[in-house]
């Protein structure tokens, strides 16, 4: 009975223990194929493309973004691709443009796996499993092409001023190249645009003299416009403080005249208390000579009471005076005013022109850095043209101003001359009003000296060293000799005074001789020395 109880204690522990292992593998089991799935369970972080390729359907891999996916064992296997944006620097240099100029455009494109599902998925076809220097290089290669391929497309002036153009067409391009490859273009930075041959930056100097004189030129009028106001200000400070000095002289000559005339009353009303006093107390002994008295001292009254008239008159004037010095001083600020105006815009002007020169200057270094040689000789051989053109149009100017104001004062000199003569001829005519024919006779005396000097001038040319006269000594006609005869030739050749004056009309005065007529000389027996 013991026995068998026993026994049969013993299968019952044996069939538990059976039981427990069997329980433990059974758990042990689950727990493992639990850990086996969990680890085949991939969760994909935000930074992160899960990549799943093998038994994936049709396509060669999926592509997830968060979450996660069970990798089938065997079957599938994973990997992940980092979106972390990549920098690459784009040294350009030499770029040729459209108008054959070599540019360089130094700059820095960001680029990263995108998220866009066919973009992914390009992506796990061309980047899986390459390193992040290898994209760079591959990103970096077909950035640099396709840069080159729009500066192709772009002349440098397009280049340099439209630069929104400009970018927009590098995002174009770059971002369908890159795209390709599964990339998304993230940013552009333009660092730079220069080219070799300094056209760049020869444009940006010019467009820096012309903003340069853009502002010097507001400048000045915003000078000018302020020089005005100040002027204005100054102007209108004048006239009123010449309306209020004017206002204030009146007030003063008011006050003093009002202080005249009441004076003037006082002295009325004293001197007709002085008289009533004195009427009153010699009204007994001399009535009419108090009535004569206080007429008298009326009279006097009237007199200073005119005298106050005449004041107050004398006061009003100096009043109208002060005004019109006041209006005149007014008027004297507004001009002078108008001429500081006048010198500031002309300024201006100055100013301007020479800012055009230098602008001019500008652009002339310009084309001697940038065209060609015979351009630049023909722009010299225009300007050199232009000069002498100007110089000799200036110099002929000046020859004709320099003759015009010599005629001008030499005409104005014979003018004053010619007033003078008519003024003394018009005197002398008045002067000989109850004897008409004096005037011509002394206008014949005022010209003796000058016909005269025309009789000199008859014989003045005749060089005579000596002159010798063979004289017989016989009587010639009329009784003469020949020293006689030629003598008389020789001033009988001259004009005749008298027979002029003769012939004019005119009685010359009896002091300057007369013409007798008479006989011819008894002719001479004697020898002639």
């Amino acid at each position: 009975m013991v026995n068998t109880l026993t026994l049969a204690q013993s299968g019952t522990s044996g069939t538990g223990i059976f039981v427990i292992v069997g329980v433990g593998v059974f758990l042990a089991v689950i727990l493992f194929c639990v850990l086996f799935w969990a680890s085949r369970y991939k969760r994909c972080p935000s930074n992160r493309i899960l990549v799943i390729w093998g038994k994936s359907g049709d396509s060669s891999a999926r592509c997830y973004h968060g979450g996660g996916k069970f990798v089938i064992p065997v079957l599938q296997d994973f990997a992940y691709m980092s979106l972390e944006p990549l920098v690459i620097d784009i040294p350009l240099e030499g770029a040729l443009s459209l108008n054959n100029i070599r540019v360089n455009v130094p700059s820095t494109f960001t680029v990263g796996i995108s998220k866009d599902p066919v973009l992914m998925g390009n992506a796990a076809e061309r980047l899986l499993g390459l390193t992040q220097h290898q994209i760079q290089d591959q990103a970096q290669d077909i950035i640099l092409g396709q840069l080159r391929l729009v500066i192709a497309t772009l002349s440098i002036e397009e280049i340099n001023k439209d630069r929104e153009k400009f970018m927009s067409l590098v995002n174009t391009n770059v971002a369908e190249e890159v795209n390709k490859i599964g990339l998304e273009l993230i940013n552009v930075n333009i660092r730079d645009i220069t080219d070799e041959s300094g056209y760049i930056t020869a444009i940006g100097q010019r467009a820096a003299a012309e903003a340069i004189n853009r502002a010097k030129v507001e400048v000045a009028e915003q000078e000018r416009e302020g020089a005005v106001g100040e002027a204005t200000a100054v102007r209108e400070r004048n006239v009123r403080v010449a309306e209020e000095k004017s206002l204030a002289e009146q007030g003063q000559k008011n006050a003093e005249q009002d202080q005249r005339i009441r004076v003037a009353e006082l002295e009325a009303q004293a001197i007709t208390g002085e008289v009533e006093s004195k009427r009153n107390y010699e009204i007994a002994s001399a009535e009419r000579l108090a009535e004569t008295v206080a007429a008298k001292k009326r009279a006097e009254q009237e007199q200073r009471v005119q005298v106050a008239i005449a004041e107050a008159s004398a006061v009003d004037g100096e009043n109208t005076s002060s005004a019109k010095v006041a209006e005149s001083n007014a008027q004297l600020a507004e001009i002078r005013a108008e001429a500081s105006r006048r010198a500031d815009v002309a300024s201006a002007e100055a100013r301007q022109k020479i800012y055009t020169a230098e602008r001019e200057e500008e652009l002339a270094k310009l084309a001697k850095e940038q065209l060609a040689p015979q351009e630049i000789e023909k722009k010299r051989v225009e300007i050199e043209a232009e000069a002498s053109a100007e110089r000799e149009r200036r110099e002929a100017r000046g020859e004709a101003d320099a003759i015009l104001a010599k005629y001008e004062a030499e005409a104005k000199g014979i003018q004053q001359v010619l007033e003078a003569k008519a003024e003394g001829y018009r005197q002398l005519v008045s002067a000989c009003a109850e004897n008409p024919q004096v005037a011509p006779t002394l206008l014949m005396i005022e010209q003796l000296p000058e016909i005269i000097a025309q009789q000199v001038k008859a014989i003045q040319n005749l060089k005579i060293d000596k002159i010798t006269v063979w004289d017989s000594g016989t009587g010639g006609k009329g009784g003469k000799n020949a020293t006689a005869d030629f003598l008389s030739g020789m001033i009988g050749s001259l004009p005749q005074v008298h027979e002029l004056a003769k012939q004019a009309g005119i009685d010359l005065p009896t002091a300057l001789g007369k013409v007798v007529d008479h006989e011819d000389p008894t002719p001479s027996s004697g020898p002639a020395h």
